[in-house]
């Protein structure tokens, strides 16, 4: 299959509300992500993300978004000498900003309160300026908010910045869940070749991060 032919299935899969696989390059994390629009997480879709992928659940916000609901990079926020600068190997910052639940959950960390956390992440990133964000959400919660670079992918090229561009050509609002893929073999970020494969017999499309900034950054 073509890289092109993998790109525009990719964004047809998130128009559907399915997930893709991404993986955002070789000299960066080096990992690939299993990314959903948030708007279609389901409990059934975060369980996957526990079992099949591993990784932190998180959802990408853009930075409109986040403004309007006041969200800070939690570097910024941090009152303690564990935030003070430091140097990432694969960046210039982190993306991490609140985490958080929606009020309407239980303890929150079930798939069912994940799932309903995400997916009213998704509902209020349609209409950022008209939703009190306080009042429906609560922090320190159980889902990892991510705020994107301004300019998307053409300030940093993150799995933050990845999903969302997917989500802009889906014509979908700016809310994504991001989760690394894991190897239960090595305890490290699973293989490109590996990762592939998953797609394959999943029937997922799998997209290299270079593709979707070079035709849709």
């Amino acid at each position: 299959m073509q890289r092109t032919d993998s790109l525009e299935r990719a964004v047809a899969a998130f128009e559907r509300g399915d997930p893709v696989l991404v993986h955002d390059a070789a000299d960066r994390e080096g990992e690939t992500d299993l990314i959903y629009p948030a708007g279609a997480v389901t409990a059934d879709a975060v369980a996957r993300m526990r079992n099949d992928a591993g990784g932190l659940v998180c959802v990408a916000l853009s930075d409109d978004v986040c403004a309007a609901f006041d969200l800070p990079f939690a570097q910024e926020v941090i009152d303690h000498p564990v935030g003070a600068d430091h140097d990432l190997g694969y960046d210039e910052r982190s993306s991490f900003s609140l985490t958080v639940n929606h009020r309407e959950t239980f303890t929150g960390i079930t798939d069912e309160d994940r799932a309903l956390t995400i997916t009213e992440l998704a509902r209020a990133a349609t209409d950022p300026d008209g939703v009190a964000f306080a009042s429906e959400f609560r922090a320190p919660g159980h889902v990892h908010l991510l705020r994107a670079a301004p300019d998307l992918v053409a300030d940093r090229e993150g799995h933050t910045e990845l999903g969302l561009v997917l989500a802009e050509a889906a014509r979908l609002p700016p809310a994504v869940v991001v989760c690394e893929m894991l190897d239960d073999r090595t305890g490290r970020a699973l293989s490109p070749d590996d990762a592939r494969a998953y797609a394959e017999r999943h029937g997922l499309a799998y997209v290299e991060g270079s593709d979707v900034v070079r035709q849709l950054g």
